[in-house]
Order: C-alpha cells, then structure tokens, then sequence
C-alpha cells in the first residue's frame, strides 16, 4: 500500500482511502502452511500484510514485521514463542512501511538481512514514506509516532541462502517491479513469499506515484512473474491476502498483461493518459469482479501508458 500522490491529475484514481478501516495491527497466532512455515495472517485488514515465519533446526527467519515497533514486538513474541532460542534472521519483502518499518524491535534479537537495493531504496525513500502514511489517517499515525528506519545487519546482491537447519531459504532480488528493491523468499524450492508482488483477489498494488515514486516497471514485473509461475512453487503467500497456491501468480500476470496491452493499443490510437486510464478501469472492473481495491486500477494504467512511450 502507498499513499497518495498530492494534487491527482483530472480523472486519476486516488488510493483506497483507509480513514475508516480497522488499525493496521498484526493479530493473532501464526498458521501452519507447510512444514515448519508459519503465517500471521493479514486477516484482510488495509495495511496488515501477511507475516512469515520459518522454523528450522537451528535458526528461525522472519519475513515482514508489520507496521511500527508495537507490530514488530508482536511479531518477534510469536516469532520467540515457535523458534524458543534458535537464532532469529529477520527480511522484509520490500521496503513499505507496513512490511519493513516494525524491525526496529528485532535490533539485537535477530541479524537482518536486505538485499543492496532495499537499503538504498530505504535510505533514499523511507523517511518520506514515513511522513507520507502519517497522513492516511490518526490510526496509522499511532502506529508509526515512534519508528525509526534500520539499516540491515548483512546486505547481499543477487541471491543469498539461508541454512535454517533441515530448512532452506532462499532470498532473491526480484526488483524493480512493484518496487525498486522487490524481494522473494522460496522456502524449501516449495512456500513462495513475494510481498506485494501478488495479493489476492486484490488488484495490484501499483504505487506510480509521480513526482514522489516511479520506480514501478509494469513489464519487468510481468517477466518476474513469468520466473515465479517456473519456479512451481506449492504455496503461495501474498503481501495481503489469502495464502493460495501458483494459481495467483498466473491471475496477477494476466491482469498486468491485460493492463499492458489495452494501454498500449490505445495510447498507439491517439488516447490521452486520462482516457487511457479511464477506459482501463472501467473494462478491467467488468472483467474482476470479485477483486478488491479498484482504486489501483488507474494506477497501473498510468504506469504502462508511460512505458509504451519508451
């Protein structure tokens, strides 16, 4: 989720307004999804994302923390109460404040872990972020009065590998896409976790943001995509949403690529980016029905308008 840009253009979506949703705080107890995968669910609540945890023989990892440190110390007592005193690895997804901005609370209880191109994006970013979800409303406000941003313990490039002990994470750069700095977690070649790369029944989130946020890029996401669908992954943990299986890599390709071509063709026909957007949203909220969250639909109409320009 990401806040909205100021002053919206004629006819431009604006990003769901979550003044009246419930706080954005992580509730519960982890699920099992797969031997020794666990999951906080998001309970479908705006700004609550899915948590993982992974539990092998000698060490623990966490993927995302919620947003604020009152989040990440609820994730890090579920996170102790499953691993006991095995040593805890703490990533986030990417760099959103609802994913990232909780691991204040696992400074000296766990090592964690970024790719190069999150802690640039964060540094470059995450004190504007900061500010800017302050301003969706005074639930989210009290959530974030205290954050401070962290910088990793370890930062790979590429690909790193996590020994769990019996289990096997491994951590991917898959960024640029939904963000610069995307990143996938594959736990055991069998439980993907992707962030906000895939939600269910829920269109994408697609923060093209100018002036603030550009760095999307629609057609790279497609094609990471693609290498996920290969990857045959069993279950499938979205940023938000239920947990599912491959089939919600291939509904989310469909519907970026959809978005891809209809911007295309009519951007080639003479359309402008508001009749761009506009005729995009209407048909893609007939063919959708059952996704939430529309607003994004104009979002990533704009981001692929622009790309057929390149």
């Amino acid at each position: 989720m990401c806040p909205t840009a100021s002053s919206p253009s004629a006819g431009q979506s604006v990003v769901p307004d979550v003044r009246q949703s419930p706080p954005p705080i992580v509730r519960g107890e982890p699920v099992e999804v797969a031997d020794g995968v666990y999951v906080i669910p998001d309970g479908r609540v705006e700004l609550v994302p899915n948590v993982g945890i992974v539990v092998g023989e000698r060490a623990a990892l966490v993927i995302d923390t919620g947003m604020g440190p009152r989040n990440g110390a609820h994730v890090l007592e579920q996170a102790r109460l499953l691993a006991g005193d095995r040593r805890l690895y703490l990533t986030v997804t990417h760099f959103h404040p609802e994913h990232g901005f909780g691991a204040q609370s696992f400074q000296g209880a766990a090592t964690i872990v970024y790719n190069a191109a999150q802690r640039a994006e964060l540094r470059r970013k995450g004190a504007a972020y900061l500010d800017m979800f302050k301003g969706l409303s005074p639930a989210v406000a009290a959530e974030l009065q205290d954050v401070t941003l962290v910088d990793p313990d370890l930062v790979y490039d590429g690909e790193a590998e996590l020994d769990l002990g019996g289990r096997t994470a491994i951590l991917r750069t898959a960024g640029p896409a939904h963000t610069a700095s995307d990143q996938i977690v594959l736990v055991d070649d069998r439980v993907l976790f992707g962030g906000d790369l895939f939600e269910t029944r829920i269109f994408p989130i697609t923060p093209y943001l100018p002036p603030h946020d550009v760095d999307v890029d629609g057609t790279r996401w497609i094609d990471v995509l693609d290498r996920l669908i290969a990857l045959s992954p069993e279950v499938v943990v979205p940023g938000h949403g239920e947990v599912t299986d491959a089939s919600l890599l291939h509904d989310v390709r469909d519907y970026l690529a959809y978005v891809r071509a209809e911007a295309a063709g009519l951007r080639a026909s003479g359309a402008s980016e508001d009749e761009t957007a506009a005729a995009i949203d209407q048909a893609a909220r007939a063919r959708w029905t059952t996704w939430e969250r529309p607003e994004w639909i104009g979002f990533a109409a704009r981001a692929f308008f622009h790309e057929a320009a390149s």
